[in-house]
């Protein structure tokens, strides 16, 4: 049996660093505002264009999640790029054990 949290499944900091990095969440804050906006328009839009009583918490969640689910989306691809580049030893072509 595969143990889930073995070393080799170990956070990358590098990873962690890339998903929180500046671009990392200009791009997240994009799609927030596309796809919540969109959301929003879909969910409450007559309530919006007819001045009817919007659920702010509705609101904000509907931009929060695109954002998390942006960024958590970075943090898995920039993880599993840190996974597939070769280790130091690995790189040099220099076999050791």
């Amino acid at each position: 049996m595969v143990d889930r949290f073995s070393r080799d499944d170990a956070l990358p900091a590098s990873a962690l660093r890339q998903a929180l990095s500046p671009a990392c969440a200009r791009r997240s804050l994009g799609v927030t505002l596309v796809v919540g906006t969109l959301l929003n328009a879909i969910n409450q839009g007559d309530l919006l264009l007819t001045g009817g009583d919007v659920s702010y918490v509705k609101l904000a969640l509907t931009y929060l999640v695109p954002f998390c689910v942006s960024t958590y989306g970075a943090f898995s691809m920039a993880r599993i790029s840190a996974r597939r580049q070769p280790k130091d030893w690995e790189a040099d072509g220099v076999a050791r054990g």
